[in-house]
């Protein structure tokens, strides 16, 4: 998979459990498993906002792109 989910380590940061964190963001704790295990095919920016609001984080601190083949990573310095 392409993108990474990185709410787990957020999570852990802030010692928040996914109960409580499904709570402020308004989705399920099944929701926050599919997002956590990659399972997701998309996140509305609303719930985007919600899980930045609620973590006071950025997008990128969530989501990370990782090249399938990693010959096509272009050092950050370059992009």
């Amino acid at each position: 998979m392409a993108i990474v989910i990185r709410i787990d380590v957020e999570l852990a940061r802030r010692k928040i459990s996914v109960g409580e964190f499904a709570e402020r963001v308004g989705i399920t704790p099944a929701n926050v498993a599919v997002l956590k295990n990659g399972r997701a095919k998309a996140v509305r920016f609303s719930t985007l906002e919600a899980m930045c609001e609620v973590l006071d984080c950025q997008p990128g601190d969530l989501l990370e792109w990782v090249p399938d083949d990693p010959a096509r990573a272009m050092p950050h310095d370059k992009r």
